[in-house]
């Protein structure tokens, strides 16, 4: 029977101390494993390269309606940003006048 202390850690079964012990080390492989800091810099940029080849790219209508559709709104918010600043001005010369 396994005795109670006030460790979160569940034993395992038949877990014995080397068991325990080669579970804790880290172990590199796969593609990281053995390259250097030149492959793994490598591996990082084909990595790039193929999620930027999953990305759906706007057509040039789309792109003129997104443009468009910024430009908008920018003039929309520098307008609104101008009354509200020319209303403050007036309301400052109104009160300290």
């Amino acid at each position: 029977m396994t005795e109670i202390t006030d460790s979160i850690e569940v034993p395992e079964p038949d877990a014995t101390q080397d068991d325990k012990d080669t579970e804790r080390k880290p172990r590199r492989g796969g593609k990281r494993g053995k390259k250097g800091p030149l492959g793994r810099l490598a591996l990082f940029y084909r990595q790039i390269i193929a999620e930027l080849r999953k990305v759906v790219w706007p057509n040039r209508n789309d792109l003129t309606t997104y443009t468009t559709v910024v430009i908008v709104f920018v003039v929309v918010v520098i307008g609104f940003v101008a009354v509200v600043d020319w209303g403050f001005g007036k309301l400052i010369s109104a009160v300290f006048g």
